[in-house]
């Protein structure tokens, strides 16, 4: 099936990066932007993302549909999909970019396809596709190779097998580790500010753990503007590790970082207004400063 129109859930920061990347390359994305918010109907214009207002016209034009959303919000728009297609009765290749467990992916692909739809289980690891060869979009499913006419559009799509839940598997493996050990980070600088040991820390983590400084220098910084996203990933690499009869604390502990963010006033600002130059040491005093566990 040739790709011509993507139909993007949702032109957020990375919806919108990605739908900007495949039309500066020659495909044509739409949105369904009725009640959505303002700051969301600015960033689907500024990536010329055409607005078709409802989901049902959006299942009409597209060729193919992607999700890319917080995590609570995947299955939602799923079902809400899956009732325009029925209504509709098109057709159309749905792909699940959402970092969810494994055995929601399979959930709801069996929900697309129980009305008529097609189904690819996708991941995006990497930050929002400004830069060329950072981002990488593995996928999954017997449908998945259609996806690969997508590298002729700027996205670098990988395929890594013909089961729904293995991109997805990826993805929480590999969160879990970034974004895990972001959390982890985030939390032993707070506590080391409030013992009144963070320059002493840092310049031990500085000397022996240089590898380790210069990727929390990097990750924290960006971290504060979606810890509120990051929270929900957490909890479904939680529920992923479970369902493998591993520990699923680690990751509880994590999202609860993240939470504790989100409550501050670094988190209040978008990512186009974090200021990615401000250093880390007043990154982490604010925190210090505003993040107040209730338990």
């Amino acid at each position: 099936m040739p790709i011509q129109t993507i139909g993007i859930l949702s032109p957020g920061d990375m919806g919108q990066a990605i739908a900007a990347v495949l039309n500066q390359n020659g495909l044509k994305t739409i949105a369904a932007l009725d009640n959505r918010s303002e700051r969301t109907r600015q960033l689907a214009a500024a990536a010329n993302i055409q607005d078709v207002g409802s989901l049902t016209q959006l299942v009409i034009e597209s060729d193919v549909v992607l999700s890319v959303l917080v995590p609570a919000a995947a299955s939602e728009a799923a079902n809400l999909v899956a009732e325009a297609i029925s209504n509709v009765g098109k057709p159309i290749l749905y792909v699940d970019c959402n970092a969810i467990a494994p055995q929601k992916v399979i959930s709801i692909s069996q929900l697309i396809e129980s009305v008529g739809g097609t189904f690819v289980d996708a991941s995006i690891i990497g930050p929002p596709p400004r830069v060329p060869n950072r981002t990488r979009i593995y996928v999954s499913g017997k449908q998945a190779s259609q996806l690969l006419q997508l590298r002729d559009h700027g996205l670098d799509v990988r395929v890594i097998g013909d089961e729904i839940g293995q991109a997805s598997g990826l993805k929480m493996s590999y969160a879990a580790l970034t974004k895990g050990l972001t959390a982890i980070g985030t939390e032993l600088l707070i506590a080391a500010h409030r013992l009144g040991l963070d320059k002493q820390l840092w310049d031990e983590v500085s000397s022996s753990q240089q590898e380790l400084a210069s990727i929390l220098t990097r990750s924290i910084p960006s971290m504060t503007p979606k810890a509120h996203r990051w929270i929900g990933e957490m909890e479904e690499i939680a529920e992923t590790f479970k369902e493998l009869g591993l520990t699923e604390r680690i990751f509880y502990g994590a999202a609860d970082v993240y939470r504790l963010v989100k409550e501050t006033s670094l988190s209040k600002e978008t990512p186009e207004e974090c200021h990615r130059d401000r250093p880390l040491d007043e990154i982490i005093t604010i925190l210090s400063n505003e993040a107040i566990s209730d338990t």
